[in-house]
């Protein structure tokens, strides 16, 4: 965080993670000494002008796109692949690099328009150029490099693609990547409330208002964000599996990351310096997010540890100038300027003032009863890009928990997979420690110095499973103490701040599939990341057709949903493109829970077991019949199966897709994750379709086997290009909505045999 005495100054390496640098610098920075061809290569820090630079990296640059289109870069140095993997990107997909940056810098507004200001202003409460430009300077010469040749292959992109026209960002600087270090799906920052930044920011509301009013004391219980209970539950699977479990003797690894569609991009990039990854990158990103290299494996599931903390603050105003109570002092606030820029209706640029506040846990982002909110989090852009390059390069779990040590990874968990046969679910990155005392569910006085975070935990203090005795570990976003069965960490042996989450059904699906398994094969465990059962509907259905059964004969529900009863009576709780009780059962649950999150959250108990267990049986079989009857109004006969109803689209490029059902589809059979899917599919009737198109779910779905030699399968939802005109834009659909995957080609003989077409940067 930064000092006090200074509200933005620079962030330095802690001293703390000199050692951990210190072995990075082996994994990353020890060039290969042989000698090897090329080394006539134009030397780009050579070259006189800025295109001649660009060129002369080029020239050291290679792509391979196979049959599907995907790109295996390989340059002389990691800075030279870096140079081809993000030009790579940029010619799949531009807009959606050039969106993440702009929402990543806080400038969202300059081609959105006025809606986004807060939406920026928000991101420039934590990001702010200038201190990005210095940590750039103060950044390791290795890291420089690699950043100086990402904004030199965005750049060298646009000035061989003069028929690509940005939005906004037209030029790159090597800086940029220090706003977007992480890759989750959303960043901390986002679940600091909009609504609520405006209510206190905004043209009714402005700070100096407020200042000086006492504090009430009173318990404060809004939170951040309000849940919505009916968004589609975002997050991954990971599946990690021992080699003792195993066919061949080999490790094996799922990667199953559940995101919007076309969320990152899938490549495969090696240098001559030792780095050599495969997998998914999110889009203008350097490193791959989720993935494997030839002798590890890292897929981060979204975590529920509690990692952000909001602070009451009193504020004192004294001649003018704003202060906060923290203990006996009265400290100043941060204060800084921001002007937001924003895109008017008629296309001009306008501005917005805004003058913002910061206490020394980080920035004042709403008021409660008088008082001010400052929110803490993880701040350490330097150190997060550090931690996510180097994951790429760590050869073994050794490596990748020396790489862990800079705990910067906050938002997730992750599961990792060696050649050396180690498997692991790794908590959390990023969990403050704290005083017991104090409720930080809610937020806590920030007045009192004791509220303040005292460190961060390490990972031996961590509840981790590592090299667990089952042989096997997961997470689907569900808590710890079910990742590895009955070896995993127990709960009463941690602070309860380290998750809040709960067991999930996809958690419930896991352990079915891991649970007392042997003989696994790359095969088998494609299967289990697709199985069919959905242990949702294993806990609903059953109480519905009990109901049914105690229901007097002459009962007016009894008769109208008989058919329909006797066909969940006798289905087996699994998805299928043929399946009507699949249509039945997901049309009646998402009906039945509808409105019900309250009276469960009432009763303390998860809404699916409330359902199951709280409620009549005229409540469900009511449900069946509103069901039945929006499958007739929708379908024509309640009796449709699943696959004609759930269907994959893609039609457009666009960021925001648009969907027609008399347009060509395909039938998908895996659902919601919301009903224990592991196989993720959310999709819903679209711009006024009836059927339904997914839109989130299953991106990128990955099984590696860790042998001699790294085996892999793959799929990306759809297509790597966003070009309808491509042939590389649908050309995945089929096999992604029928659950296949297809070889990987990792190996420089397998992506040589597979090569469709070889260049370098700049060649059209």
């Amino acid at each position: 965080m930064p000092s006090s005495s200074s509200p933005f100054s620079s962030r330095f390496i802690p001293a703390s993670l000199v050692l951990p640098l210190l072995l990075l610098t082996t994994i990353l920075l020890v060039p290969w000494l042989a000698g090897c061809e090329g080394d006539d290569l134009p030397d780009p820090a050579a070259a006189v002008t800025e295109v001649e630079r660009w060129e002369a990296r080029a020239a050291r640059v290679t792509i391979q796109r196979d049959e599907w289109g995907i790109p295996h870069i390989h340059g002389r140095t990691d800075a030279d692949a870096v140079f081809g993997m993000i030009y790579a990107q940029a010619e799949d997909d531009f807009p959606r690099i050039e969106r993440n940056y702009l929402i990543s810098q806080g400038r969202w507004a300059e081609a959105e328009g006025e809606s986004e200001v807060w939406r920026d202003l928000r991101q420039q409460m934590f990001i702010h150029e200038a201190e990005m430009r210095a940590l750039y300077d103060e950044s390791p010469t290795w890291l420089r490099e690699i950043m100086d040749a990402w904004a030199d292959g965005l750049n060298y992109f646009l000035h061989t693609h003069p028929e690509v026209e940005p939005r906004v960002l037209d030029r790159f600087e090597p800086w940029m990547p220090l706003t977007f270090s992480e890759g989750s799906i959303g960043g901390d920052i986002e679940r600091v409330n909009l609504g609520r930044l405006a209510g206190l920011y905004g043209d009714d509301s402005e700070p100096a208002q407020v200042a000086g009013m006492a504090r009430t004391g009173e318990r404060v219980l809004a939170s951040l964000v309000t849940p919505d209970p009916d968004r589609e539950p975002r997050g991954s699977n990971g599946f990690a599996i021992a080699p003792h479990l195993t066919q061949d003797g080999n490790a094996l690894f799922l990667i199953n990351p559940h995101t919007s569609f076309y969320f990152r991009h899938e490549a495969n990039i090696r240098s001559d310096e030792g780095l050599h990854a495969y997998g998914a990158s999110t889009w203008g990103q350097f490193f791959i997010y989720q993935g494997f290299n030839e002798t590890a494996g890292w897929m981060h599931t979204s975590s529920r540890a509690d990692n952000i903390d909001e602070f009451l603050e009193e504020v004192v105003e004294r001649d003018g100038e704003l202060f906060y109570v923290y203990g006996d002092e009265e400290r100043p606030f941060q204060v800084r300027d921001v002007v937001i820029r924003y895109r008017t209706d008629d296309g001009e640029m306008a501005e917005r003032p805004f003058t913002i506040y910061r206490t020394h846990r980080g920035p004042v982002v709403r008021a409660v009863d008088g008082r001010w909110v400052s929110v803490a989090m993880m701040e350490e852009p330097l150190n997060a890009l550090i931690q996510s390059y180097s994951r790429m390069k760590a050869r073994n779990l050794d490596e990748f928990l020396e790489v862990m040590r800079a705990h910067t990874n906050s938002s997730n968990n992750t599961l990792f997979a060696d050649a050396e046969g180690n498997v692991a679910y790794l908590h959390s990155n990023f969990v403050p420690i704290r005083d017991p005392r104090f409720d930080y569910d809610n937020p806590v006085d920030g007045s009192d110095p004791a509220t303040d975070w005292q460190g961060i935990h390490t990972i031996e203090e961590s509840p981790n499973a590592i090299n667990p005795g089952t042989g096997w570990a997961m997470c689907t976003n569900n808590w710890p103490w079910s990742a590895a069965g009955e070896a995993s960490p127990r709960q009463e042996d941690f602070p309860a701040y380290f998750d809040r989450g709960t067991e999930n059904a996809r958690g419930v699906n896991a352990i079915r599939e891991l649970e007392g398994v042997e003989g696994w094969t790359l095969e088998s465990l494609h299967q289990a990341a697709y199985t069919t059962h959905l242990p949702a509907f294993a806990l609903m259905v059953p109480p519905l057709v009990e109901g049914w059964d105690g229901l007097a004969d002459d009962h007016e529900l009894k008769s109208a949903t008989a058919e329909a009863v006797e066909m969940l009576r006798e289905w087996d709780f699994a998805w299928d493109v043929e399946s009507v009780p699949t249509s039945l059962a997901i049309f009646w649950g998402t009906g039945f829970l509808q409105g019900m999150g309250s009276r469960a959250q009432a009763a303390g108990m998860d809404v699916m077991d409330y359902a199951a267990e709280r409620t009549s049986a005229e409540e469900r079989l009511e449900a069946l019949v509103e069901a039945m009857e929006r499958l007739e109004d929708d379908f024509g006969d309640w009796r449709t199966p699943w696959g004609e109803i759930n269907r994959f689209q893609r039609l457009t490029g666009e960021i925001s897709g648009t969907f027609d059902d008399d347009a060509p589809s395909y039938p998908v059979g895996f659902t919601s994750a919301r009903w224990g899917s592991l196989a993720s599919y959310g999709a819903a009737p679209r711009d006024g379709t009836r059927r339904w198109y997914g839109t989130s779910g299953n991106s990128f779905v990955a099984v590696v086997e860790f042998g001699e030699r790294v085996r892999a399968m793959a799929v990306t939802a759809g297509g790597l290009n966003n070009d309808p005109d491509s042939p590389h834009f649908n050309d995945q659909a089929e096999l992604y909505s029928a659950g296949g995957l297809r070889p990987v080609h990792f190996h420089p003989d397998e992506v040589a045999a597979a090569a469709e077409r070889s260049y370098r940067p700049g060649q059209r």
